[in-house]
């Protein structure tokens, strides 16, 4: 445990709170499971021997499952993304920042980012994305987390990850 937990537990516990290491260091960083419902509107064209495309995701995050924290087991979401990219012999070559706000309006910041599997119905893959703060109770949150997005018909999308976060 490090000094400063040391000081937090023990003015709690002279403050007649009951407060364990573990609730300490839940604040300070956790995980969550969590999956996202979008609908894609996205545009694309063929340049150059490649298909580049760009558009919006526009859908809501459930948060399955949870160590605690900023993130709430059974909590909605709202979450707009801008993807780009382009898909060549060579690979693809997927960005995608994202901005998920909660119900009380904080909202939380990520990049996810791919290079496997494309953006059609009945297609995807796996990636990763970084955690880059946000406002609220996200503020100062960093992690990097793998996810895995399904391309479903009529422009629908499904992504899922498992997550680690911590505060900087």
């Amino acid at each position: 445990m490090t000094f400063f937990k040391g000081i937090a537990l023990a003015l709690a516990a002279s403050a007649g709170i009951s407060l364990t290491a573990h609730d300490v260091l839940a604040q300070q960083s956790g995980t969550f499971k969590a999956i996202a419902n979008y609908v894609r509107h996205f545009s694309t064209l063929e340049h150059a021997g490649e298909t580049v495309f760009s558009g919006m995701l526009d859908g809501s995050v459930t948060i399955l499952e949870s160590s605690g924290g900023p993130f709430v087991a059974g909590r909605h979401s709202m979450s707009k993304c801008l993807a780009y990219g382009k898909r060549s012999a060579a690979g693809m070559d997927l960005e995608t920042p994202c901005t998920i706000a909660d119900p009380s309006g904080d909202r939380l910041y990520l990049l996810a980012s791919r290079s496997a599997g494309d953006v059609k119905a009945g297609g995807g893959g796996e990636g990763h994305f970084e955690l880059m703060g946000g406002t609220g109770v996200y503020a100062g949150l960093a992690g990097r987390c793998a996810y895995k997005t399904d391309y479903l018909a009529n422009d629908r999308v499904i992504t899922t990850t498992d997550c680690t976060w911590r505060k900087r």
